[in-house]
C-alpha cells in the first residue's frame, strides 16, 4: 500500500493529529515484517501485543481501501463471509450504494471465490462486472462507491494491514478497543439484538478522582493505573463482551444477551475488584475506585448514542451520590 493511502486511512479512523506519528510506526512495522520474512525470529511480536504472535496459518482477508468503511477488514476462513450494508454483514459498509447483502466471498479448497448477490450496483472485480469468479491476491473488488482489496494469507501485505487494523481499532495505552471501534460494534450488536429480540446492556465506567492522581504522581503513574484497571476489566468480561477505553479515564463495556440485573451484578463485581486492588502510583499504596452507569437497550428501536447517553446519566448520578457505586438508568 502506498504511504498516501495509509495516511488517508489513518486520518479517517484516528484523526489527523495522530495520523503522521502513527504512520511512521506503520512504516517501521512494515520494514520489520519484511526483515522477519527473510530472517524469521523464534518469537514474533505485534506492535501492540505483549505476547508472541500466533503461529497458526493466517486467513486471507479483504480490506476496504477506498470509500465508506475505509480501513475495515474481514478475514475469510472456513465460513463464507457476507459483505454489505446490513449491520449483520461480516464486513459492514454503511453506504447507500452498497446493497444490504452485496456479495459472498469464500474459500474453495486452496482458492477463493466471490459471488454477486444480485446487488443493485453489481459486483466488479478489477473493473469487470462478475456473477461469480475466482479472486487472487491483489484483486480489487468494487461495491458501489467502495473498493476492497483481496489479500491472500501468504502475503506480507496481510500482516501489514493487520498492524494497521490493530492500531486503528485498539487503544494504544491499554490494548482495549478504542472509542470508534466500540461505537461501530455497538451499532452492529444493537441491530442484531433488535432482530433476534435479545437483551443488550451497556456499562460506562469512570475512575473516581483521577485528576488528583495525575497531578500528584504524574502522568506515567496515572497511565499505569489505567493499564491496571484495564487488566482487571479484561479478567471480568465474558468472551462475547466488548470492552473499550472511550476517554481519558473512561471505559465502556457492551454486554450481549445480558439483562439489567445481570449487568448490574457484573458492574458490582467489577467495582468491588477495582476497589480491593492494590495500586501503587509513585510507589505509594492507594485505593482507586470507579463509578459505573448501566443502561439497557430500549424495547423499541435503539441507538448507540441513546444507550451511551443513558449510561452516562446513570454514571453521573453515581458520582453525585458519593462515587464508588453502580447506578442503573432511570
Amino acid at each position: 500500500m502506498p504511504p498516501s493511502s495509509s495516511a488517508a486511512m489513518l486520518t479517517d479512523m484516528r484523526g489527523p493529529l495522530e495520523a503522521s506519528a502513527t504512520l511512521q510506526r506503520f512504516r517501521t512495522a512494515s520494514q520489520r515484517m519484511s526483515s522477519e520474512d527473510e530472517n524469521p525470529p523464534t518469537t514474533q511480536r505485534t506492535v501492540l501485543s505483549a505476547g508472541p504472535r500466533s503461529s497458526a496459518p493466517r486467513s486471507a482477508c479483504v480490506v476496504v481501501i477506498h470509500g465508506e468503511g475505509l480501513g475495515r477488514r474481514a478475514d475469510i476462513d472456513e465460513r463464507a463471509i457476507v459483505v454489505g450494508r446490513s449491520q449483520e454483514a461480516d464486513l459492514h459498509i454503511p453506504h447507500q450504494s452498497v446493497s444490504r447483502q452485496h456479495c459472498h466471498i469464500w474459500r474453495d479448497g486452496n482458492e477463493y471465490r466471490i459471488r454477486d448477490l444480485q446487488a443493485t450496483n453489481t459486483t466488479r472485480v478489477n473493473d469487470k462486472v462478475v456473477d461469480e469468479t475466482l479472486i487472487v491476491d491483489g484483486d480489487h473488488i468494487t461495491l458501489g462507491e467502495s473498493i476492497l482489496k483481496f489479500i491472500s494469507h501468504a502475503s506480507v501485505e496481510a500482516r501489514y494491514h493487520e498492524e494497521i487494523y490493530q492500531l486503528a481499532t485498539q487503544d494504544a495505552l491499554t490494548d482495549l478497543h478504542n472509542r470508534r471501534h466500540f461505537i461501530d460494534m455497538a451499532d452492529k450488536e444493537i441491530a442484531r439484538a433488535m432482530r433476534h429480540q435479545r437483551d443488550l446492556t451497556m456499562c460506562i465506567i469512570d475512575v473516581d478522582l483521577f485528576k488528583p492522581v495525575n497531578d500528584r504522581y504524574g502522568h506515567i503513574s496515572g497511565d499505569n493505573v489505567l493499564r491496571q484497571i484495564a487488566g482487571i476489566l479484561r479478567r471480568h468480561v465474558r468472551t462475547d463482551d466488548f470492552a473499550a477505553r472511550i476517554g481519558g479515564e473512561e471505559f465502556a463495556v457492551l454486554l450481549p444477551e445480558c439483562g439489567t440485573d445481570a449487568a448490574y451484578g457484573f458492574a458490582e463485581r467489577l467495582r468491588i475488584a477495582i476497589a480491593a486492588a492494590e495500586f501503587r502510583p509513585g510507589n505509594e499504596a492507594q485505593t482507586i475506585t470507579v463509578s459505573i452507569g448501566v443502561a439497557a437497550m430500549a424495547a423499541e428501536r435503539d441507538t448507540c448514542s441513546r444507550m451511551m447517553a443513558a449510561a452516562d446519566a446513570a454514571l453521573y448520578r453515581a458520582k453525585r451520590l458519593g462515587r464508588n457505586q453502580v447506578c442503573i438508568e432511570d
